[in-house]
Formats: C-alpha cells, structure tokens, sequence
C-alpha cells in the first residue's frame, strides 16, 4: 500500500516532534499503551526468511505502510489481515510478525515479518484419468488403459516475483503439449500483470454424447478422434488488493474425426469436423477470504462474462455468450463452529451449443454432492451449496525432525467434520428425450456428511457419504474445499 507524499511527510514530522519532546523513552513490550483507541505509529516494517521473494512483491499485500498513525484496534486488525493476505499469495507455509515497541503517550512500532518460504520448483508426476473425477473412474470401470501420464513442471515465484511458469508433457490416453506464464506485475504502480499460453493435445476416445445422464465415449485405437490447439493472452489489472480484472483474448483450433458428428450431430456447429474460432472473455474477482484453499471466514465473489465466435475465423457459426459467476460466504458461528453458503450459476443465449460447450453440472467445481456419478447438461444452471462444519482437531503445528529444509519440516493440519446439504438446477434448451436424461430441467438435492483433512501447500481430503434424491448413497473422495 503506497502513501502520498503529504501523508508520509506528516506523519514523519510528527515521529519527529514526539522524539524531541522526549515522549518516547523506552523499549517496551508490544502493547502496553492502554486502551484500544490509543495511536500507534508506524515507524518500520522489515522482513525476514524471505530468501527468494523480492521485498517489493510482500510489501505490495500489506494493509498499512511506514509512516501510518493508526488506532491500536486498526493496527491490529490491520495486521492480521495483512498476515492473510501473504498466506493468500500461496508462496509461504508459514508467516508471522513480530512488534517492537517504543511507548509512551504513543506507541511507534517496529514490525517484523518472519516468512517460512515454500518449496517453488515442482516436477509433479501426472497421473490423470479419462473420467470427469476420481470417484467416477473407480466405481465404472478401473481401466488403466484410460489412465494419462507425464510431467507438469509448475515453477511458482519464480525469479523471487510471484510469477508463474508451467510446462506440461502429458502421454498416453490423452495427450497434452503446452506452456503458460504469468507476469503479476508489469508496471512501477504493480497494477498490470500479463499472462501467455499455448497448448497442443490430441486424444483417441472422447466424450461424444450425454446418455442416461452419463457420459457416452467414443474410441479409436487407430487413429485420434480429436486434436487441438488452443493459445491466449490476457492483460490482469489489480489496482487494489481484493479485486483483479482480467482481459483475455483465445484462439482454439479444433478437429473431429467425422464418425463425432455422425453419431451425434450437435456434437459440433454445423456438423463441421473443423472449427476455428476467437473467444473474447472478461473475468472479474473479489476475494476477502481468510484462507483461499479452505476458507473458515469472509466472502468471494466472481464473475466471468465471454463470447466464444467473433465472427472472423471459419467457426461455422459459433455464437455463444455466457455469464459465469460464483458467491460464497463463510461465518465462524462459535469457537470450532462454522457455516459456508456459496451459490455457482450459469446464463447462456438460446443459440444451439457445441455439445462440448453445453456443460452445467458434473464437471469441475459444478458438483452436487450425491450426484459425482452422472453430468447434467444445460444452458444455464444454479448450484446452492450449504456446509455446517466442526473443528475436530482445530489447526496443529509439529516439526519433523528428521527433515532437514524449513520448507517441508513444519507442517500444520486440521481436522473438520461437516454436515452439508446442496441444491442444483440445470436448464437444457433443446433436450434429446430419447438419451433418457432424467436429470435436465428437473430438481437435484444431495445431502450428507463428511470429514475435511487440511495441511500444508493447500492440501485439502474430502471423504464424504452422500445421499441424493434417487435415494442413491456411497461413500466420496474429493481433493478441494466443498465451497
């Protein structure tokens, strides 16, 4: 957070007015000024452990600066917001300050962060299967013909500048080929950020309709059945801390085999079995919570406005608009007690969608519990998610001590039981009644239970019973927060 001119000046000349009236006599303890109205001043901020992370990129997610006169409630809230917001930044384990205090009348603070820097450079092994999620691949068939394997190379921060560099060499059942990069800061003011991407993948069985409210593939052996390139750029202004704007042009390159269209002739616009088109997406995102990757308080909201078929490549008419946007809430109720509502929606135009494009609900985050097994397709759609959750074993800190690097030694982890309750709605336009899909335009409910395992590096384990309204149930497994 940068001060003006005029702000700095002030408060400097009256640090220097307090000295020479003798006001500031001792070293104290943090917060022996009586009183939550009383002023703290901000004389420094410094930092420590941060080997790689460049002073600039921290000093950019405080709430305060040197120089700022401050309540001591504001100070203090101000501050451990500030300790979120660089847990937000997903390039610490572990941060903390340390306050020195100089107090009379006043108190003038020192403040020191003490950073636990991650581990930045990842050869993650991929092991992916052909199927929308795990818990689909293990309970239908368990083919490890349909398995993918390779590398993703993901380097976070690298050169120390919170930008993000990923390689992707994925063989096997589906092939993927690609690169992308993120610059967060471009400019001095540190509100412009620039992101590329390129990729290249080809596959030989794919999805290729929505049957019984599952999945249909079609296979290949002898020839793929699909291939791609798909590339983008994007201009990603963030002027404050909480919101960010991204601008983002894409270019995709698809081509079907013929047999596609032939079994499913809205598999694709036209029935063409190749399309070229530009899509022109705006994403905007507003994030206050606590702790992104398993949030206890706060709110996120975000909203993702695009048109894939500008009209200027042979897209074979491609034309849809889309409105994509997500609300989530989380209240602490009690001391281990805590409640999340979050509500994810989709509104299209009534143009005829590429089935490969006409995805609500089954794919991704767009899940009602109770439903993992089945996908649900749709125009547009509503998921209402509700979590009631307990601490069982509220957040823990032990070292390992045959571990040698501070980056992997000091793990913390939690332990949360949770009651839940989802409602979902997907709303097809043109339904094919003969595919016998029950679960367009109609009501699902999914409710049940579950226990939450949380660590270090974002790491979250859902299992969960689900029940849903076909008076289905079983047993879930799930590696995200739920809302």
């Amino acid at each position: 957070m940068t001060l003006s001119l005029h702000h700095r000046f002030r408060n400097t000349i009256t640090l220097f007015i307090l000295t020479l009236c003798g006001v500031l006599p001792y070293q104290g303890s943090a917060w022996e000024v009586s009183g939550q109205d009383s002023l703290v001043i901000i004389h420094s901020i410094k930092y420590s452990g941060n080997k790689i992370t460049k002073d600039h990129i921290i000093t950019r997610e405080l709430m305060f600066a040197e120089g700022d006169t401050l309540s001591k409630r504001a100070f203090s809230n101000l501050l451990e917001k500030s300790r979120e917001n660089l847990l937000n930044t997903s390039l610490f384990n572990f941060v903390t300050a340390d306050i020195h205090t100089t107090v009379s009348q006043y108190a003038v603070v020192d403040v020191v962060f003490n950073f636990t820097e991650r581990w930045y450079i990842w050869p993650w092994p991929v092991i992916e299967f052909a199927d929308r999620n795990f818990n689909t691949w293990w309970s239908e068939n368990r083919d490890l013909s349909r398995m993918s394997y390779g590398v993703l190379l993901k380097w976070n921060n690298f050169r120390g500048r919170k930008e993000e560099l990923n390689f992707t060499l994925r063989f096997g059942y589906n092939e993927l080929y690609g690169f992308d990069y993120t610059i967060p800061f471009l400019n001095k003011k540190e509100t412009l950020g620039l992101g590329i991407g390129a990729a290249y993948g080809r596959t030989h069985e794919v999805p290729v309709m929505n049957e019984d409210d599952k999945l249909v593939y079609y296979k290949d052996d002898g020839q793929y059945v699909m291939q791609g390139v798909g590339s983008y750029i994007s201009l990603i202004y963030r002027k404050e801390i909480y919101n960010t704007h991204t601008f983002m042009l894409e270019y995709n390159l698809r081509d079907f085999d013929d047999t596609l269209t032939k079994i499913n002739p809205a598999f694709a616009p036209e029935g063409k079995s190749k399309l070229q088109y530009l899509s022109l997406i705006y994403q905007f995102k507003s994030d206050y919570r606590d702790f992104k990757a398993y949030p206890l308080s706060g709110h996120y909201f975000d909203v993702e406005v695009g048109k894939r078929g500008l009209g200027l490549l042979d897209n074979g008419g491609l034309d849809v608009f889309y409105v994509l946007t997500t609300f989530r809430k989380y209240f602490q109720l009690g001391r281990r007690w805590y409640f999340a509502s979050g509500l994810n929606s989709k509104f299209s135009n009534d143009a005829i969608q590429p089935f490969y494009m006409d995805q609500a609900i089954g794919y991704g985050r767009d899940v009602v519990r109770g439903y993992e097994h089945y996908v649900v397709d749709g125009h547009n759609f509503g998921i209402f998610k509700n979590n009631f959750k307990f601490a069982l074993l509220p957040r823990r800190t032990f070292d390992i001590g045959f571990i040698n690097s501070e980056k992997f030694r000091k793990v913390h982890y939690a332990f949360y039981l949770n009651a839940f309750f989802d409602l979902g709605f997907a709303d097809h336009l043109y339904p094919v009644h003969k595919l016998n899909n029950q679960l367009e335009n109609t009501l699902l409910i999914g409710y049940g239970m579950g226990l939450d395992f949380v660590t270090y590096y974002d790491i979250v384990f859902r299992l969960e019973y689900s029940f849903n309204r076909m008076n289905e149930h079983g047993f879930y497994l799930h590696f995200r927060a739920p809302i």
